[in-house]
């Protein structure tokens, strides 16, 4: 029974697509926790070890060697910094955050170049403004999402990323160029609307619209070098991001659980480049939110 469990992760690990979506979004639930299943080997590895099974053990081969594939490239170390890398921070400050001051004051502390906010509501919105301006002094924003720069911003615009079946007030997604002393990046911040694990499965069809929509304007997008920052709702695994993930570049380098800020245990919020690697991705301290910031370092091409 062992060495079975062994080779059914294996198997869930390299055929995770083939799981199907239709019924209760199991394919994109297995792949929101795909990493997960190496605590699974562990598991079998202790069971195997005691009941001295060596059948087991060799069995245990195809998960491990299936699961470093997938993301042991993540642990390993980042590659040295260069002189034009962009870096950059990622932060679902939540609408609840009783202490935006401290929020603000925490991600300036990693000094990176751009910082994207999302769940901004007034009368926070004012105070990250007040706290990151010394450092930032460009900004923009739309709706609930907002970019602060060390740099010139042009050609500020929302985005429409807001599925067909909200009539409500409803903006959570903008672009704008950063004028970098390295050339011009085309930003986007995008907050995709949030999944919900259910008795029937998981609902997410709004997150998947949205994704989709992201995805059209990405690939409409004339400049070469793209970043995308934002509070995505999804793995760079489930395969609802697509749109996304083979458009642009992903962590190379970094787990970076994001979600939830107490126990992390998927990252959520994403840092992708177009034209660039994203050679490092990590996790600030937490802050008065429920997700973890991540920051990262994007190379380019």
């Amino acid at each position: 029974m062992l060495a079975v469990a062994a080779v059914l992760t294996a198997v869930l690990l390299v055929f995770h697509g083939a799981v199907p979506n239709r019924v209760g979004g199991l394919g994109s639930l297995l792949e929101s926790f795909l990493p997960w299943l190496g605590g699974v080997v562990v598991v079998l590895l202790i069971l195997a070890l005691v009941r001295r099974s060596a059948l087991a053990l060799v069995a245990l081969l195809l998960p491990a060697a299936a699961w470093t594939y997938l993301f042991g490239g993540l642990l390993l170390p980042a590659p040295d910094p260069g002189a034009d890398d962009l870096v950059v921070v990622q932060h679902n400050v939540s609408d609840e955050n009783t202490d935006p001051a401290g929020t603000a004051r925490s991600l300036a502390r990693a000094e990176p170049d751009l910082v994207a906010l999302e769940e901004l509501v007034p009368p926070a919105l004012e105070v990250y403004a007040r706290t990151l301006a010394p450092d930032y002094p460009y900004r923009t924003v739309r709706g609930t999402v907002g970019l602060w720069s060390k740099y010139p911003l042009t050609g500020s615009r929302p985005l429409d990323i807001r599925p067909r079946d909200i009539e409500e007030e409803w903006e959570r997604g903008l672009r704008t160029v950063a004028h970098t002393p390295h050339g011009e990046v085309a930003v986007y911040v995008a907050h995709l609307p949030s999944v919900r694990v259910r008795a029937s499965g998981l609902a997410s069809s709004r997150r998947d619209e949205s994704a989709g929509l992201l995805g059209d304007a990405l690939a409409a997008e004339q400049r070469r070098r793209v970043v995308l920052l934002g509070d995505l709702n999804g793995t760079v695994d489930d395969r609802a991001l697509d749109p996304l993930t083979t458009r642009l570049n992903v962590a190379e380098r970094g787990v970076g659980l994001s979600f939830p800020a107490a126990f992390p245990l998927a990252r959520i919020d994403q840092v992708m480049a177009r034209a660039g690697t994203v050679g490092s991705l990590r996790t600030l301290p937490a802050t008065g939110s429920d997700h973890l910031p991540v920051v990262a370092r994007v190379t380019w091409h």
